[in-house]
């Protein structure tokens, strides 16, 4: 047998449950309405955020580049490490850039990218000396691709 709350309980139930409701409403009102202050270059929002999104793609590319190089550095010389990043073919770059939008957007995307890339390391070392000339014809045709521009 259930016990039926009073009148006075379900007033004090009913009053909470309207501030609680009526809490965000308020916050959200607070935090849109800042008092004319500018956040930002334009004070028109959305150029801001454009701005926002272009300084952080620039920046996002600018270490990825680095990145690469760095990585290609310890292996070749500044010139040859520029001459094969500038031979990839376009498709490479937006299979890469693809494959890097699968992984980032879903746990299972993720998974799957980062499981196909361990495996492939894994694959390639069983057959290190091969996948060493492979690797490195690849790169060296990349180069030449990439001095010729």
């Amino acid at each position: 047998m259930a016990i039926k709350p009073t009148g006075k309980v379900l007033k004090a139930q009913a009053k909470k449950a309207a501030s609680v409701v009526s809490a965000p409403a308020k916050g959200l009102k607070t935090l849109a309405d800042n008092g004319g202050e500018l956040h930002g270059p334009s004070p028109n929002p959305a150029t801001n955020l454009v701005i926002a999104d272009i300084a952080l793609r620039t920046a996002t590319t600018i270490a990825r580049r680095a990145v690469e190089r760095g990585v290609l550095g310890a292996s070749y010389s500044p010139r040859k490490a520029k001459s094969i990043l500038k031979g990839r073919t376009m498709g490479e770059t937006l299979l890469h850039g693809a494959l890097a939008r699968v992984a980032l957007t879903s746990v299972p995307g993720a998974l799957v990218v980062g499981g196909a890339l361990v495996a492939k390391t894994l694959y390639d070392r069983s057959r290190a000396r091969q996948a060493r000339a492979e690797g490195a014809e690849q790169l060296q045709d990349m180069a030449e691709d990439g001095a010729e521009e």
